[in-house]
């Protein structure tokens, strides 16, 4: 059972309104999911989503490594939400649907290209491990250079705080959608 009644934007007032309203009117297009209960905090909803919206839509990591790496990280976390709202972008980005499941099925997958190889290897090392490997981190680098590196991890750090939101208010995933794990 959710943990937050289901948001009624007309009782929202103040700064969750105007926070509301930049989340609604950005290119997520809506309020769902983990920003429901983030405007508990509106303050934090809002660095939070700017972050958000930079790595999703603004970064430079290329789609298919970004969602690679978000669905590793929503699949760590066993966040149902984030996966199910990853998967579709995931595949629209050209992530091949055997990768998805085999990370889905907790599987090494076969890659499509070296530079999938690289970001999966450094994200299971920083999620399973809680740290990168220097052989890891340096695959990583030639393939992105370290700037990539650098939003690669906070791409899992941003993730890891939407998983971690998600599965305190136990937000379920969307209606529809079948819970993956």
């Amino acid at each position: 059972m959710q943990r937050l009644p289901k948001l009624d934007p007309g009782t929202l007032a103040g700064r969750k309104r105007e926070v509301y309203n930049t989340i609604a009117g950005g290119p997520r297009g809506g309020v769902r999911g983990p920003f429901v209960a983030l405007l508990q905090c509106p303050d934090i909803a809002d660095y939070v989503q700017g972050l958000g919206a930079h790595l999703r839509f603004e970064g430079a990591l290329p789609g298919p490594l970004r969602e690679l790496a978000i669905l590793m990280t929503a699949r760590f976390w066993t966040a149902a939400y984030e996966w199910c709202a990853h998967v579709t972008i995931a595949e629209k980005e050209g992530l091949a649907p055997e990768v998805i499941t085999a990370i889905g099925d907790k599987k090494t997958p076969e890659f499509q290209s070296a530079e999938e190889k690289a970001v999966y290897d450094f994200c299971r090392e920083a999620l399973e491990h809680r740290r990168v490997g220097d052989d890891a981190f340096a695959v990583v680098v030639d393939a992105l250079g370290r700037a990539g590196a650098a939003e690669l991890a906070a791409v899992m750090g941003y993730y890891s705080l939407i998983s971690m939101v998600l599965n305190t208010f136990k937000i379920v995933p969307p209606e529809g959608a079948e819970p993956p794990f």
